[in-house]
């Protein structure tokens, strides 16, 4: 099975995934991982799709964690997709740990332009990062995941 973790940087996909990795023994690929899949972008576009249709298909579980909606075309239409938000200022503030606790204008300036970009996307969950933990959010995943 494939499950897809989506939504903007710093709302917690990656605690999720981990989480997922843990339980289940998933595999996760972030981003632009599938560029290990070809040499060119194209071809591992068309390699790293193929080889999520093949799970999607078959047994075990692999993680997609994507922060671009752009992304969201490698999945196979019978992906699991999670949507994973929070507020803006929850967001900004995280993001500026992760820079040594001072978030640039530029940075702040671009989290607020892609504040909701994920929220017209069809999802089968919605964690909203402050109302459910991340072990809450595994917990459902699993749920889902063995009910197909």
């Amino acid at each position: 099975m494939v499950v897809c973790i989506f939504g903007e940087n710093c709302t917690g996909k990656s605690a999720i995934a981990d989480l997922l990795k843990e339980r289940r023994g998933a595999d996760v690929y972030n981003g632009k991982d599938y560029l290990r899949f070809a040499k060119s972008e194209p071809e591992a576009k068309k390699a790293f799709s193929a080889m999520l249709a093949g799970h999607a298909a078959g047994s075990g579980t692999v993680v997609y964690v994507v922060a671009e909606p752009d992304q969201l075309q490698l999945l196979p239409e019978n992906s699991l997709r999670v949507l994973v938000t929070a507020e803006l200022p929850v967001i900004k503030e995280r993001f500026a740990a992760r820079m040594g606790g001072k978030l640039p204008p530029p940075v702040e300036a671009m989290l607020e332009r892609k504040h909701g970009a994920f929220d017209g996307f069809p999802h089968d969950l919605l964690v909203k990062t402050g109302e459910r933990s991340a072990a809450d959010a595994c917990e459902q995943i699993v749920s889902m995941l063995d009910a197909k």
